[in-house]
């Protein structure tokens, strides 16, 4: 596998800004054999004409069906023997591709790599968009090595391994990388590098990031309950314990008020333990941005924190409630025929 053919894959809805510079950085990649597919899913702006003006190959979604639906299109007319996928909204690195290819030779067992980011983002237009890179950046960081889930902004998989395992479960608009690597982990190893690298265009309205935070959080919690191991579960780590102490401090800010003052304790102690199970992202965020910064990381990482608590006993009482959704995740391979 010294110079295979690698298609790159870039699913792209109404990302015309960033679009460009994701082709861009394509363009410059080290690896010299590259077949390039944008697949548009429909979008409403000038995505198709700047994916032309850079001598990409389109395709085009007969509707507008997420990214799941437009990978897999682009995985089935893809010729390369191996399949790097890169969100519209990322830039890659100008080694990217040529490492994830060495990478995914090394080792016949590897059955996927996955990269991080750079903790700057794309285009920085935006204190939330700062925030989002540098937090996504760290927990990257940290979770580098061998991993149990998907990250497909910056993915590398053998076209032999995509075939072997299936498509992306085109139901799941928000889950379907979790979903896809409970799947691939069964069978090979995947890898989280800081060698495949990128810079990701991140939201910048909140309202859109706390939707997506929410909504992917509550859709994971099928997930939770049939493997409580699997990343992002209360049993996985401390994150999810840092989540449960945002939701603890507002729930128990009412108690001075009610029991006396002596109980101001119990928010505070709350809030401390928020705090300190995120300690280390925060020294990261200080020897970054400095200290101005780091007092509006934390208070955006607290709002962040609630959200996905609340999130999360959603999906625990629709879990208890629908059928439907404790088998979200049931079958992957009929429901991605």
């Amino acid at each position: 596998m010294n110079n295979p053919l690698v298609s790159v894959i870039v699913p792209n809805y109404n990302y015309a800004g960033a679009l460009g510079l994701c082709l861009g950085s394509l363009r410059e990649q080290t690896h010299p054999n590259l077949e390039i597919i944008v697949v548009d899913d429909c979008s409403t702006d000038d995505s198709v004409a700047v994916a032309r003006s850079y001598g990409a190959r389109v395709l085009r979604t007969p509707r507008n069906s997420g990214p799941a639906a437009a990978r897999n299109l682009g995985a089935a007319n893809a010729t390369g023997e191996i399949l790097f996928f890169i969100d519209s909204d990322v830039a890659a690195k100008p080694d990217a591709v040529a490492n994830a290819v060495e990478l995914l030779g090394a080792d016949p067992e590897i059955g996927a790599i996955c990269g991080n980011y750079d903790p700057v983002p794309l285009v920085r237009d935006s204190l939330l968009e700062e925030y989002r890179c540098l937090q996504q950046s760290y927990w990257l960081i940290a979770d580098e090595g061998r991993i149990m889930t998907l990250y497909t902004a910056l993915l590398a998989i053998p076209a032999r391994v995509f075939a072997e395992i299936g498509p992306f479960n085109p139901r799941l608009r928000e889950t379907e990388n979790a979903d896809y690597g409970m799947r691939l982990a069964q069978r090979y190893q995947i890898w989280l590098s800081p060698r495949v690298r990128g810079v990701h265009d991140h939201d910048h309205d909140l309202g859109v990031l706390i939707r997506k935070v929410f909504t992917r959080t509550a859709l994971h919690i099928p997930m939770y309950a049939r493997k409580p191991e699997f990343p992002g579960g209360l049993s996985s780590g401390p994150r999810a314990w840092v989540s449960v102490a945002a939701l603890l401090t507002v729930l128990t800010l009412a108690l001075p008020l009610l029991l006396g003052p002596a109980y101001l304790a119990v928010p505070l102690v709350a809030f401390a333990a928020c705090l300190a199970g995120d300690l280390p992202m925060y020294r990261f965020v200080f020897r970054e941005r400095g200290t101005v910064f780091l007092g509006y990381f934390v208070a955006m990482h607290f709002l962040l924190n609630l959200v996905i608590a609340v999130a999360a006993l959603s999906g625990a009482v629709a879990w208890l409630a629908s059928r439907r959704f404790r088998g979200l995740y049931d079958r992957p391979e009929v429901a991605t025929r």
